[in-house]
């Protein structure tokens, strides 16, 4: 009988393990919705979660402790027809900083564009070669949008690969009747345009510019506060000048940065010197006029955190 148990662990041990990148968590919110099945959503929710955690969306092999952690909220907000839902998609994603218990936040995005189809039970279908459905196609496309981030804070543009794939969901959305997917649509801040400036050569810099805020900044300054924080302000200088050569007048790709990352840079240099802090408000009050009130307080010389 051990000898059987044996043969049989050996033969499972030998089964490569898949780990799934993601460890998301994601609610979807009906209240707004009146008289319909409200199971539906229960549904909806358990297999968008079901298709977001045990899909396997990389060649790479991931531990369990190294699973990218993310968030999504669809708040659905109108039915047009019986199958027919519009919303909003909140996404954030985050990454551990090293040698430390800090978890810092990567991306922070709301969609207002979310429009699908859904019937309960039906499968959330989903091919990196087609238009399979928008509601599978926009989870996609930011499932990579994550993996392209995460990797880009662990090496330069390392996430290249996942941002292609992002793109090509955007191409064969095209055709679709759902908006998001297109130049043209009287919206700057679509899926589109993310995925084109974040390929953009002329944002090179701000790509860049992840790995020196993460990889060479944050997992520095829990040995080397100093050095650490230099090489964000270099992050935030190349970003600065990104900023100045202007690849295009409403800068959406500089906007997904501090959506996420104003208040975290406030704090990194809530005990930087006055010379450090004045420098960082100078960049940053240039650069990042939606939160300019915030950083105001980097140029006091006594800052309450």
């Amino acid at each position: 009988m051990r000898k059987i148990i044996f043969i049989a662990f050996c033969l499972l041990s030998s089964i490569p393990a898949q780990a799934q990148e993601l460890r998301c968590s994601l609610g979807v919110n009906s209240s707004k919705i009146q008289g319909t099945n409200k199971s539906i959503f229960q549904t909806l929710q358990k297999d968008l979660n079901d298709f977001l955690n045990n899909r396997v969306w990389t060649h790479n092999k991931y531990a369990t402790d190294e699973r990218i952690e993310c968030n999504f909220f669809l708040n659905i907000t109108d039915q047009p027809g019986t199958n027919e839902f519009k919303g909003t998609l909140q996404i954030q994603s985050s990454r551990p900083v090293y040698g430390s218990s800090y978890i810092s936040p990567v991306f922070n995005f709301l969609d207002n564009d979310i429009a699908f189809t859904y019937i309960e039970y039906d499968p959330i279908e989903f091919n990196d070669q087609t238009y399979t459905s928008a509601l599978s196609s926009i989870f996609a496309f930011y499932v990579y949008i994550i993996l392209g981030f995460d990797y880009d804070t662990f090496s330069l543009r390392g996430g290249t690969e996942y941002f292609k794939k992002a793109e090509h969901i955007v191409v064969n959305a095209q055709g679709a009747v759902e908006k998001g997917w297109r130049p043209y649509e009287g919206s700057r801040s679509n899926r589109y345009w993310m995925i084109e400036n974040i390929l953009n050569y002329k944002y090179d810099a701000e790509r860049s510019a992840y790995y020196k805020y993460y990889r060479l900044g944050l997992d520095q300054m829990s040995a080397r506060t100093s050095e650490g924080r230099a090489n964000i302000t270099e992050a935030l200088l190349d970003i600065q000048k990104v900023y100045r050569e202007r690849p295009d007048m409403y800068l959406f790709f500089l906007k997904v940065f501090f959506d996420a990352k104003a208040d975290e840079i406030i704090n990194i240099y809530s005990e930087a010197t006055e010379q450090e802090r004045l420098r960082a408000y100078q960049i940053l009050s240039e650069i990042d006029k939606a939160n300019e009130k915030k950083y105001v307080t980097l140029k006091e010389k006594t800052t309450a955190f």
